[in-house]
């Protein structure tokens, strides 16, 4: 890994990129696919599921012994361990329901704001090198808690057709009933349009590779919203002499391990510090299955080092990462002043691990420096806000005069006249 000793200000920006990607061939296909898609739905799914993943489909919903099946295969630790998940989970979003808000801005002049439940949501859970059941969870538990109507999920299988037994179970216990064998961008094509099978959903949420992300934002250009942009995954970690090097090192594997274009970023106080979690990367990495990946994901990784605790904050705002590590003196004070960041981890203790799995907070966040203008996935992420108002003909009629003359000053005499015929038939 590369190590920056107080770089210039006018280098952030470099240091900030993240792994360069070239979409152009990619976003080609996913044209070809989305497009094939709404033209011959159920068939071009059967169709790319042989050609793309090499296996032949006789059924594209999971059975309701597929998911008994599921639940006979997991084991009870596992069970309990998805129980406490959704308990945490559930808590946590369930607080964030939103009040409904009822003003009167002016006498008999009402005005509300409730929230609604997105009728018809989609999930995605890729399938990847791992099955990420945990996702389901982060993104079925808040569905349920919203009130979403109907919740569809669509998931890769393996090449005997069979989804993960984990992804089935934790599916069937977050409340989702509907799973489609429907991977890749296809899937969200599926979402998207609707097919004879898939049902077309209003918003569209979950990770996945490059081609899920542009399919993901194509579809959102036309017809089905999504719940953010995203790339691949990252974590920095800021850190001072109060810093276990052997903690940082860990953060920073379970980042490198999911992806090969995942990013790892250390700001830290020294250069001393940096060598101890350069040797500690070594020591901890000799010691896992995946090493030689590992080794190839810390390429897109970087150190840098500022003498400044200030500069650390600001590099740390510029960078914006998902996840952010504070492992520093006084970290809540630090963690004060960060902006832009997905989630942030305070604290000696607070690996990403933890909000990857069972703290309670959502793992489904914005990547590629999105968070300084997009929040991850919560409760408000399945619902939309609606406005109602009631005026009474007295109210209207004090009221009147400024919407007349606001609809006359643009030039609007319907908008007008709909008041006016109301105060003087």
């Amino acid at each position: 890994m590369n190590t920056y000793i107080n770089p210039p200000r006018e280098r952030w920006a470099e240091l900030c990129r993240r792994a360069e990607q070239n979409n152009d061939l990619i976003r080609e296909r996913v044209e070809e696919i989305l497009s094939r898609v709404e033209r011959e739905r159920d068939a071009a799914l059967y169709a790319l599921a042989e050609q793309i993943d090499g296996v032949k489909l006789s059924s594209l919903r999971v059975s309701s012994e597929e998911f008994a099946e599921a639940e006979r295969k997991i084991s009870e630790d596992l069970k309990q361990a998805i129980e406490q998940a959704i308990s945490n989970i559930d808590a946590f979003h369930r607080a964030q329901l939103p009040a409904e808000v009822v003003v009167e801005t002016m006498p008999q002049v009402r005005c509300v704001q409730r929230a609604v439940p997105i009728q018809r949501v989609g999930l995605y859970i890729p399938g990847g090198t791992a099955p990420l059941f945990s996702t389901v969870l982060m993104l079925a538990v808040p569905a349920r808690v919203a009130g979403c109507r109907r919740v569809v999920l669509c998931t890769p299988t393996n090449k005997q057709g069979k989804v993960a037994a984990e992804v089935l179970y934790a599916a069937s216990r977050a409340g989702v009933e509907e799973v489609y064998k429907v991977g890749g961008a296809q899937a969200v094509a599926a979402m998207a349009f609707g097919t004879e099978s898939v049902p077309k959903v209003d918003k569209i949420f979950g990770p996945g590779n490059r081609y899920v992300t542009l399919a993901k934002q194509q579809v959102a250009t036309r017809s089905t919203a999504i719940d953010m942009p995203a790339g691949p995954s990252e974590v920095m970690v800021m850190a001072d002499g109060s810093a276990e090097p052997s903690f940082v090192a860990a953060d920073m594997l379970s980042q490198a391990e999911h992806g090969l274009d995942s990013q790892a970023m250390l700001v830290c106080c020294s250069a001393e510090f940096a060598l101890k979690v350069e040797a500690e990367l070594e020591r901890q990495m000799a010691q896992l299955s995946r090493k030689e990946y590992l080794a190839e994901s810390l390429l897109n990784s970087r150190i840098v080092v500022f003498e400044s605790k200030e500069n650390m904050i600001e590099f740390a705002n510029e960078y914006a990462a998902e996840h952010l590590i504070i492992s520093m003196e006084e970290a809540w004070a630090v963690a004060d002043q960060i902006v832009a960041a997905g989630s942030v981890f305070v604290g000696n203790y607070s690996p990403e691990s933890a909000g990857d799995y069972a703290s309670g907070t959502n793992h489904t966040l914005p990547t590629s420096a999105w968070a300084r203008s997009y929040g991850g996935v919560n409760v408000d992420s399945f619902m939309r806000k609606m406005t109602l108002q009631q005026l009474t003909q007295e109210s209207l009629a004090r009221l009147s005069p400024t919407i007349i003359t606001m609809a006359q000053a643009e030039g609007l005499e319907a908008h007008a006249a709909a008041v006016s015929i109301r105060i003087h038939p």
